[in-house]
């Protein structure tokens, strides 16, 4: 954790600010960008780049243009220009790198870029700290008045506007929602303006955060920023078993991860011969069971006895495809089998070493005391010839 408040606490256990992605110095937010250009100064005659990023609430990051000239450093808040009002929010990036971003994602540099009014005064922090201190409670509220109306939504997550004049709620649902009386109650019991906003499970993730099976935290969350469709393929390609319960995420979609190391499995498996390839043997016909790419080993088992399988290296399937291709059969897979079975076991079964992993369980050996025996040792005589 970057900022002082996120410190660990004399009991030892980390307190963390409990800000929920609105932390003053920007050390412990979501997609936050490392500017490794603030210690470099621009040349003589080359004015700073007038945008700036700047972050709201969870992971939502959108630009605006520093008209004023306004020297405004990361980490600053700032009010920003809004439909209607202002809205408030955290600088996490200034300079030559919000050019790069704003490439990246693909905004115009133009007219139509909002722009920043001011530094946030401490007015203006402790209207928004209040409005966003009462999100909680609105989104119970809110969710009691969408199951009264029997509405099949999930309103996931509430966020104010910087002057509290309005409130945005997020929504997932499967279906078309007809929420006309939903925002009808809700103006009427909050008296703020209610803007409805649907996302994906994904995008919900995204904004709600988590730890992901994997032992860290959600990618969504932390440095994702573009969602690509995943499929099944990717996991046939890895050799992986379609367990929904262990290819799903927690926003119940595939995981992208899965597409992370897809490219490298892709470019294996071109010198490999096809999943459906058959060998022509003169004991029968083989038909391939598994493929292991980092071993480069193909398992084949006849037709007649399938549960018999016999590891070949990929050169040889190869080998045998090609004399298949003339007409030609070999005697039998057991030629060109592998047989590695006792040499891993050897390297497996000395990985660890000859330590028993319960020799921390034993009881300790008492020591001899050996002082004891030295005094009762009778002294040779100083007499003695």
């Amino acid at each position: 954790m970057g900022c002082s408040s996120c410190s660990t606490g004399k009991d030892g256990q980390p307190r963390g600010c409990k800000n929920n992605g609105t932390c003053g110095t920007d050390g412990c937010n979501k997609l936050t960008v490392f500017d490794w250009l603030s210690n470099m100064s621009l040349p003589n005659g080359q004015k700073p780049f007038d945008c700036v990023e700047v972050r709201f609430k969870n992971s939502r990051k959108e630009f605006f243009k520093n008209t004023d000239n306004l020297h405004l450093a990361i980490g600053d808040v700032v009010a920003t220009q809004a439909k209607s009002g202002h809205d408030i929010g955290i600088v996490t990036l200034t300079g030559e790198l919000v050019k790069v971003q704003m490439k990246k994602k693909k905004v115009a540099h133009d007219e139509a870029i909002p722009k920043i009014y001011r530094k946030a005064s401490q007015r203006d922090i402790d209207i928004w700290q209040k409005c966003r201190n009462k999100e909680p409670e609105i989104q119970k509220r809110s969710r009691e008045i969408a199951i009264s109306l029997k509405l099949q939504m999930k309103l996931s997550d509430v966020e104010f506007q910087g002057d509290g004049s309005k409130a945005t709620f997020y929504y997932t649902a499967e279906d078309r929602v007809d929420f006309r009386q939903l925002i009808k109650d809700m103006a009427k019991a909050f008296s703020i303006r209610i803007e409805m906003r649907q996302i994906g499970y994904r995008q919900e993730a995204q904004r709600l955060g988590g730890i992901g099976s994997c032992g860290r935290e959600l990618c969504c969350s932390t440095w994702l920023t573009d969602f690509r469709s995943v499929s099944t393929a990717s996991a046939r390609y890895q050799q992986l078993a379609l367990n929904p319960q262990k290819l799903a995420g927690q926003c119940g979609k595939l995981k992208c991860c899965l597409n992370y190391e897809l490219d490298m499995y892709l470019e294996a498996l071109k010198d490999f011969p096809s999943q459906d390839s058959k060998l022509l043997t003169q004991k029968g016909i083989a038909f391939c069971q598994k493929t292991d790419i980092f071993k480069q080993t193909l398992w084949f088992s006849y037709k007649d006895d399938p549960a018999t399988w016999h590891a070949l290296d990929k050169d040889h399937v190869l080998e045998i495809l090609e004399m298949n291709k003339k007409n030609e059969k070999i005697a039998s897979l057991e030629e060109y089998a592998q047989d590695n079975v006792s040499e891993e076991k050897l390297a497996f079964e000395n990985v660890v070493g000859q330590d028993s992993l319960t020799r921390f369980d034993r009881p300790k050996k008492k020591k001899r005391n050996n002082k004891k025996r030295r005094k009762n040792k009778p002294k040779a005589s100083s007499n003695a010839q």
